[in-house]
């Protein structure tokens, strides 16, 4: 499924939620995206050489459920790991 599909778009208006898209090539449309693919970047991908595309996607899972998401700290989130940040309850949407 595509972000900008019909049908994710219809899902977001039910549950009340006003889509944001940035422009094509503008990063700073979408900073936290970028920031986060020039950290995995400068923190597992350039310091690695993969032997096959499988091996370079196990690392990157490996690196984003060991490390990234559980115990790297992020400065968005107050300085807590994504898996010690609780948003509240109001900014839980179901999908």
């Amino acid at each position: 499924m595509q972000y900008t599909s019909l049908s994710f778009s219809e899902r977001l208006k039910e549950v009340g939620i006003t889509p944001s898209m940035g422009r094509t090539g503008s990063a700073l449309d979408n900073a936290m995206a970028e920031s986060f693919v020039s950290t995995l970047k400068a923190e597992l991908v350039s310091r690695m050489e993969f032997p096959s595309r499988q091996a370079a996607k196990s690392a990157i899972f490996e690196y984003l459920e060991t490390f990234y998401n559980t115990r790297r700290l992020h400065s968005a989130l107050g300085y807590r790991s994504p898996a010690g940040y609780l948003p509240s309850p109001r900014s839980r949407v179901a999908l």
